[in-house]
């Protein structure tokens, strides 16, 4: 059994949610996996300061603040997979999810006790855009930064969807999510990442 994590880091539960839905209910009809939606949307976290307390602490979580962002490490250490959805911003993520990757300074301590740990975590970004070319590749690759910083490994959707699932719905604040293309990248996404974290996490090489 492998764990999927979906986070989605819209303020609304729009359209990334439901694409992110979308992927995890795909990833789960590949066999033997369970996931998680955790959304940011009204959680209460404050941004990293860069005290460098957490590495004095040798801690893989925040010393300085107890907020709603604590419960959160837990379960992003026990995935073995990890789908990140975000809307697009000015051409990037959202303040939420930018707050929440902050925070994740601590995790280095866990890179230098055991250099493969995040190696054989999985990520995959999903992001929805206002419009059709509204910034989504940006987008994705701001996610997938993050996921090159803690050392995972990241999977694409394959072909056509070559670093993530991009897609766009209305920017008009309406509840319309019609793109069917896009969402069947996302499935596609979600049943790789779920393949990929099965083999990561069964390797017998590291």
């Amino acid at each position: 059994m492998v764990k999927i994590l979906g986070i989605c880091g819209s303020p609304r539960r729009k359209s990334s949610y439901t694409a992110l839905q979308a992927a995890l209910l795909a990833a789960e009809s590949e066999g033997d996996v369970q996931t998680e939606l955790v959304e940011l949307r009204a959680r209460k976290m404050r941004p990293c300061i860069h005290c460098n307390k957490c590495l004095r602490d040798e801690s893989d979580r925040c010393t300085v603040f107890t907020d709603d962002m604590t419960e959160l490490y837990d379960k992003f250490y026990e995935a073995d997979g990890v789908i990140i959805a975000s809307p697009v911003y000015e051409m990037s993520i959202t303040a939420q999810l930018s707050t929440f990757f902050s925070r994740f300074r601590s995790a280095w301590m866990i890179s230098v006790k055991d250099p493969y740990f995040f190696m054989k975590k999985v990520g995959g970004a999903v992001v929805v855009g206002g419009t059709r070319n509204g910034g989504q590749e940006s987008t994705i690759q701001t996610i997938n930064n993050f996921y090159n910083t803690q050392g995972m490994t990241i999977c694409p959707g394959g072909s056509g969807v070559y670093a993530g699932a991009a897609l766009w719905s209305p920017g008009d604040g309406s509840q319309t999510m019609d793109d069917e293309i896009g969402i069947e990248n996302a499935k596609s996404l979600g049943k790789k990442v779920a393949i990929m974290s099965k083999i990561m996490k069964n390797t017998d090489v590291i």
